[in-house]
């Protein structure tokens, strides 16, 4: 279980990183900043699938 929580903070520091790149390239080069910006939607949404699944497996283990 540990693994999986790692994981976790692992997007939402690449989500993290991305939206500092967005920010920085945002006036300099808006292609390469929309590219950060879609690894950032990812990142975020992996997060969230990652740790739903996460969560449903800990109840399902505490159930039996």
């Amino acid at each position: 279980m540990k693994y999986f929580r790692i994981f976790e903070i692992v997007y939402l520091v690449i989500a993290v990183i991305s939206v500092i790149e967005v920010v920085q390239l945002w006036n300099v080069n808006r292609d390469r900043a929309w590219i950060f910006v879609v690894f950032a939607v990812i990142s975020i949404a992996m997060f969230l699938f990652r740790r739903h699944y996460r969560k449903k497996f800990q109840d399902r283990n505490k159930k039996d």
